[in-house]
């Protein structure tokens, strides 16, 4: 697979001149890596299909992939005004609002698990000049909101934090309320 991953990156360089490797580009070129059909999906969980696994495909930049420990994987759009039809955003329990947005993520993945036994999620870690890149995959969860607390952050962004038992938070989402986009921070593996 890396062998493979360094020559479509090579190919992919060479034919287009420039450094630059967008989401599209990541999802053909992972189709190719493990033979499967590539199906760019308008929710981004099942770009590439095979059999009956699904996997959506997400691009990081990052100035050390091979060192990289967390990446933001931008998810989607996850509007509460639309899904819930909710007119004030701003002045409620970030609780309650952060639970409609993660009901909204959970929604979307029961969907596609509805037709697919395995839902996965490939990222591709890149380097500005795409000369080190790193990929890794994890199963596409569902997030129990119980586990999480919301609160807002000084751009009032929307932010959850994952209550571990020891009663540690860990900085899990981030949701914009300007352009409903919501993120995911992923734990990086040592084996990437």
């Amino acid at each position: 697979f890396a062998l493979n991953l360094g020559r479509e990156i090579v190919y992919h360089l060479a034919a287009r001149g420039t450094p630059r490797l967008m989401g599209e580009d990541w999802e053909e070129i992972f189709a190719r890596l493990v033979g499967a059909k590539w199906t760019p999906s308008n929710v981004g969980l099942d770009d590439v299909v095979f059999q009956q696994c699904a996997w959506g495909c997400k691009t990081v930049k990052n100035a050390n992939p091979s060192k990289a420990k967390r990446v933001r994987l931008i998810s989607g759009r996850n509007s509460p005004a639309y899904s819930f039809d909710d007119k004030k955003i701003k002045d409620v329990d970030p609780d309650e609002l952060g639970q409609k947005v993660l009901s909204i993520w959970n929604t979307r993945v029961a969907d596609v698990r509805k037709k697919f036994l395995h839902v996965r999620t490939v990222v591709l870690i890149k380097s500005e000049d795409l000369l080190e890149v790193a990929a890794f995959e994890l199963e596409t969860s569902l997030f129990a909101p119980e586990n999480y607390k919301w609160s807002w952050n000084e751009d009032d962004n929307l932010e959850g934090f994952e209550v571990r038992p020891d009663k540690t938070e860990i900085h899990k989402f981030t949701w914009q309320p300007h352009g409903s986009q919501f993120t995911i921070i992923e734990e990086v593996p040592t084996d990437r």
